[in-house]
């Protein structure tokens, strides 16, 4: 029955490195992007250039598509100055993943002592393998 809680714990540990692990690639690929999010703006400056009218449908009146290539114009520069600011939040995306990594660690170590109480619960319900008293033995 021993060997039921070493696995059981295995177990766990076993997730809880996949979950740190996987965390831990998940922060690095987003403060790379948000990081690298300035050197993006010159791709929304494009915006202008772009004749929607070109892109939809025949059916779509030419006037929806000149208010939507004016309002998609209009965006732009929101767009741009909104990502020259996205590398000021590394240090809050940084505290949003040690949050969600100490959230997710609690869980693992919760269903770690569970398991650990049905293993044990198990082992009373099911007699376990304890040895008989000797009084037992004789008779």
């Amino acid at each position: 029955m021993i060997v039921f809680y070493a696995l059981s714990w295995f177990l766990v540990f076993g997730l809880l490195a996949l979950w740190s692990l996987a965390a831990w690639a998940l922060h690095a690929v987003a403060v790379w992007s948000v990081s690298n999010a300035s050197a993006l703006t010159g791709v929304t400056s494009g915006v202008e250039g772009l004749r929607l009218s070109q892109l939809v449908p025949p059916w779509v009146p030419p006037e929806i598509a000149q208010a939507m290539t004016a309002l998609l114009a209009g965006f732009a520069p929101v767009v741009e100055s909104l990502l020259q600011t996205v590398p000021a939040l590394t240090s809050g995306l940084t505290m949003v993943t040690w949050v969600i990594w100490g959230l997710g660690s609690a869980l693992l170590l919760l269903l770690g002592a569970g398991l650990h109480l049905v293993i044990a619960m198990w082992r009373r319900h099911s007699g376990g393998f304890s040895p008989q008293p000797a009084s037992r033995l004789t008779a």
